[in-house]
This record gives C-alpha cells, structure tokens and sequence, in this order.
C-alpha cells in the first residue's frame, strides 16, 4: 500500500493572490500556523512552521518553488510510536488558474512507512490539509482566520 492522498478546493482569487497566501508568512501565520510561520516558502530555504495543536516550531524544508504554479517542501513525518525512525514526508502544492479567475489549489502529501502508525499520521495530515484549504479560502476571499480559538 502506497501511503498518500490529495486534497483540493477552489479558491475566488487569482492565483498570484492564493499563491502569495501560502508562500508569505505573514498571511500564513494569520490563517494556518496558529503559532506563527517565519520565513517565506522559497527554494532551498528552510523555514519554522508553530500550530497550538502542536506546539514548538519545527523545520520545514522547501525543495521547489515555481511562482504562482507549485512549492514542494518535505518536513518530518508526524508518526508516533516506539522505534520510528526520523523520515520526511512531501508535500507537493499546485495552483492553477481557471477559465474564471479562481484557483483551483490542490495539496499531496506521500512518504509515509506503509505502517499501522504511518497510516495513522497520514489520516491526521490529511485532516489538517483539508482544514488548511478551508481557512486558506476564507482568508483569501473573506480575510475570516478560521483556526482562531479552534485549538485552544
């Protein structure tokens, strides 16, 4: 069993405006890494991602940036357990623009060990994906943080 998934939604913005909502961190930190993001999503760099739910920042790694089209970033897999070695998963971001002006955003994520405890960490990160989407849309279209207050 190969452990990923994908998730997409539809964002009412141009694509440079949801693209530029992912990769600053300013907007990020407003609707996503309830702790705060510091460091802007380009290639080569590694940046610190914080959420409540999770607290204590930890790195991300960004491997690929094509403005306005993808970033690619790895950061260690969230699996718990006795004897879990340290592994990255990937996280792939695509944005494309529609035929009327919103962008369809759509993130992957694969990597995991093909484990009962893999599988566990690949479900809680599909959930947060999913939920990233949901608040990225309300931020973008409504300026709405979503998260406020959901994990504390």
């Amino acid at each position: 069993m190969d452990l990923k998934f994908r998730v997409f939604a539809y964002i009412s913005k141009p694509v440079h405006e949801v693209f530029e909502a992912v990769a600053d961190p300013a907007q990020l930190s407003h609707y996503f890494t309830t702790g705060g993001a510091k460091g802007r999503l380009e290639e080569g760099a590694t940046v610190t991602w914080d959420f409540h739910d999770f607290p204590g920042a930890f790195p991300v790694y960004v491997t690929e940036v094509v403005p306005d089209e993808r970033i690619v970033l790895e950061w260690k897999a969230n699996e718990q357990g006795e004897n879990v070695p340290d592994y990255r998963t990937t996280v792939t971001m695509a944005f494309k623009p529609t035929d009327d002006g919103r962008t369809m955003v759509e993130i992957a994520e694969e990597g995991w060990r093909e484990t009962p405890t893999g599988l566990k960490a690949s479900y809680g990160n599909c959930m947060g994906w999913a939920q990233m989407l949901a608040a990225l849309k309300a931020w973008a279209e409504h300026g709405i943080n979503l998260r406020e207050g959901m994990y504390r």
